[in-house]
Order: C-alpha cells, then sequence, then structure tokens
C-alpha cells in the first residue's frame, strides 16, 4: 500500500511538471499574439487554470466513486451537462431564460446518444466507462449549442431590417428566418462532419490511442472511436438543432414582432482606448 502511495505521489509530481510544461508553452503563444495586439492573457490564464483545477477534481472524483451504481454516473453526467449549458447560455444573452434553452439543447442530444451508447452495449454502466465517454458526448453537444446560438443571434441581428420587411409583407415568422437556422445548424455541425473526415488519416484520437495502450485489438479499436466520434456529430446535430429551434421560438413575440436584436451601446459608457 505505501509503494502504491509512493508511485502515485512520483506519478502527480512527473504530472504536474508536464503541466507546467503546456502551461508555459500556451503562455508563449498568448505572448506572441500579443504583439499582434490580440489580448488574450485574462482569458487564457483563467482558462489555464480552471482547466487543471476541473480535470484533477474530476480525477478524485473518479477515483472516489470508481465502482459506484448507474444512478451514480448519470448524477455526475447531469451535473455536468448543467455546467455545461451555463457555459454555452453566455453565448445568446438577449434571449429570454437562455440558461435553460442551453440545458434542453445539451440534454436532448447527449441523453438520446448515451441512452443508445448504453442499450447497444457499446459502452457499459461502469463509471470509469460511462463518465469519460459521456462526458466527450456533452462537451460536444455543448460547443454545437453554443455555435448554433452564436451564428443564429449574428445572422438575425444583422438582417433586422430583411426579416421585418418580410414580416411586414405577412409572411410567417418561421419562415423570415429559415436560412439562418439552416446556417445555424450547418455551421453546428461543420466541425464534427470535418472531425468524421479526416478520422485516421489526419489524427488518431484519444479514446483508440488509449485502448491500443491497455492491448485492445487494433481494429476493434478504431471501430470503436468511429462509434464515439459518430455518435459525437449525432449529439451535435440534436442539440445544434434544439437549441436554434427553441431560440427561433424566443427571438419573436407573441404578436409575431422581432424582439432578438443587437444590444444597445450605453452612450454613456467610457470610452476604450
Amino acid at each position: 500500500m505505501i509503494e502504491l502511495l509512493v508511485s502515485l505521489d512520483r506519478n502527480v509530481a512527473v504530472g504536474m511538471a508536464q503541466a507546467a510544461a503546456a502551461i508555459a508553452l500556451c503562455l508563449g503563444v498568448v505572448l506572441l499574439c500579443r504583439r499582434f495586439a490580440v489580448h488574450v492573457e485574462r482569458e487564457t490564464a483563467v482558462s489555464l487554470a480552471r482547466g487543471l483545477v476541473q480535470m484533477v477534481a474530476v480525477g478524485l472524483v473518479l477515483a472516489l466513486l470508481l465502482h459506484g451504481s448507474l444512478l451514480i454516473g448519470a448524477l455526475v453526467l447531469l451535473t455536468m451537462t448543467f455546467a455545461a449549458a451555463v457555459t454555452a447560455s453566455r453565448r445568446a444573452p438577449e434571449i429570454k431564460n437562455p440558461l435553460v434553452l442551453s440545458f434542453y439543447a445539451i440534454a436532448a442530444g447527449s441523453s438520446v446518444v448515451i441512452a443508445v451508447l448504453l442499450a447497444t452495449q457499446t459502452v457499459t454502466s461502469e463509471i470509469v466507462v460511462l463518465v469519460p465517454v459521456g462526458s466527450m458526448i456533452i462537451a460536444n453537444a455543448m460547443n454545437a449549442c453554443a455555435q448554433a446560438m452564436e451564428r443564429f443571434r449574428a445572422d438575425i441581428t444583422s438582417h433586422v431590417g430583411l426579416i421585418e420587411t418580410g414580416l411586414a409583407l405577412g409572411a410567417d415568422p418561421a419562415a423570415t428566418v429559415a436560412p439562418y437556422v439552416q446556417s445555424a445548424v450547418y455551421a453546428s455541425l461543420l466541425p464534427r462532419l470535418d472531425m468524421l473526415k479526416s478520422l485516421g488519416f489526419v489524427w488518431i484520437p484519444g479514446v483508440m490511442a488509449g485502448m491500443l495502450v491497455s492491448g485492445a485489438s487494433p481494429v476493434y479499436a478504431g471501430i470503436f472511436q468511429f462509434i464515439v466520434v459518430a455518435m459525437i456529430l449525432a449529439a451535435s446535430g440534436i442539440a445544434g438543432l434544439v437549441a436554434t429551434l427553441l431560440m427561433r421560438a424566443r427571438a419573436f413575440s407573441s404578436a409575431a414582432q422581432l424582439t432578438l436584436r443587437a444590444a444597445e451601446p450605453d452612450k454613456f459608457a467610457t470610452p476604450q482606448p
């Protein structure tokens, strides 16, 4: 037992040293960007700190719940979904209840896919398997939701005149924004489509690499990785579509008036240099 703890401490120390090197590289890139007036210093520092702390915390939680039940795994994934919704909701502060909208979209995409993975026994209900795979599904659903919301909001606010002209001519609200629904959903799917196209030739994802290291069949590892990426595409499609449709419903009042507009600048704000 003592030898195990000593080995664990040694591995943690080595990992922290390697993480420090990765952080140093990221900060070097930030300083390079700063030379070209791209200021992301504060956001990068916060993101790096949060990412490291959160991953260490996840490791500790998984170590404690390694042999937990399906119910515990579901609660962990539900907590992750809520955290993802909080992050995605920041993309559309002009919409009413963006947190609820984001949660519905992410939960719809991830829950359907995770249920299919469990039903087909592609993944087991063990926390050590379910939570890592589920977290990948949730994270990509979150990104798709955020991208769809951002694209739809940008398209609507930049075409207010065109949309209101259509409404004035008697067009149905859904018809006036139909092109922007299509572009928003497509924008949320495009990164995952490119990821699926480049699978194997451009990159070998971590799931397959981990399975190969653990001694799994290379062919089965490749098939399993394809399944995971395909499920990521499915979850992203559901999340992006649900988010866009819910956002479309909130973009108009009950009298079919467009309410989604760009935020008005503060007239009394001090100009930034």
